[in-house]
C-alpha cells in the first residue's frame, strides 16, 4: 500500500527530485496537460477535467495523510499538491504552450510567496493543509491568467 501512496503523492517520483521538488511536480503537471491535449482526451473546459482535479485532490489528501506517518508533517517529497495547483491554474484556460508557461510562472509565484491567505491554509491538519494552500495558489494564478487573456 505504501508504494501506491508514494507514487500518487510524489507524482510518479517527481517529489524525489534533489532540486526543487515542488517545481518538478508542477512540471509533471504540465507534461500531463500536454498529454491530455495531444491525446485529445478532454479539454480544460470539461467536466472530465474538473473531475480529474477532484479525484486527484482526494487521492492526494489520503496519500499525504498516510505518508505523513512515515515522512513527517508536510514532507517536501509530496508534490501532488503542486500538480493539482497547476491544473487549477489551467482550468477554463485555452490550451497553448504560452498559457501553460504563464500558468506555471504564476502558480509557482503564488505557491512560493504565499500571499493573500495562502500561508494560513498550510496550518490545516494533515493532507488537507498540504493540498489547500496549493489549491488557492492555483485559483489565484488562474484569476490572474484569465485577466491577462482578457486584456491581451
Amino acid at each position: 500500500m505504501k508504494i501506491i501512496h508514494t507514487i500518487i503523492a510524489t507524482a510518479f517520483g517527481a517529489g524525489f527530485s534533489p532540486f526543487a521538488p515542488g517545481t518538478a511536480g508542477a512540471i509533471v503537471a504540465c507534461g500531463i496537460l500536454w498529454l491530455i491535449e495531444k491525446l485529445e482526451l478532454f479539454t480544460t473546459y470539461s467536466i472530465s477535467y474538473l473531475l480529474l482535479i477532484l479525484v486527484c485532490t482526494g487521492l492526494g489528501v489520503v496519500s499525504t495523510n498516510y505518508l505523513e506517518k512515515h515522512w513527517g508533517k508536510d514532507p517536501s517529497k509530496v508534490v501532488m499538491d503542486e500538480v493539482i495547483g497547476m491544473w487549477i491554474a489551467m482550468a477554463f484556460i485555452p490550451f497553448s504552450y504560452l498559457n501553460i508557461l504563464l500558468a506555471f510562472i504564476l502558480f509557482r509565484f503564488f505557491d512560493i510567496a504565499k500571499p493573500l491567505g495562502i500561508r494560513k491554509l498550510e496550518k490545516l491538519p494533515g493532507g488537507i493543509g498540504v493540498m489547500a494552500d496549493d489549491v488557492l495558489a492555483g485559483v489565484y494564478a488562474n484569476i490572474v491568467l484569465q485577466v491577462i487573456i482578457i486584456f491581451i
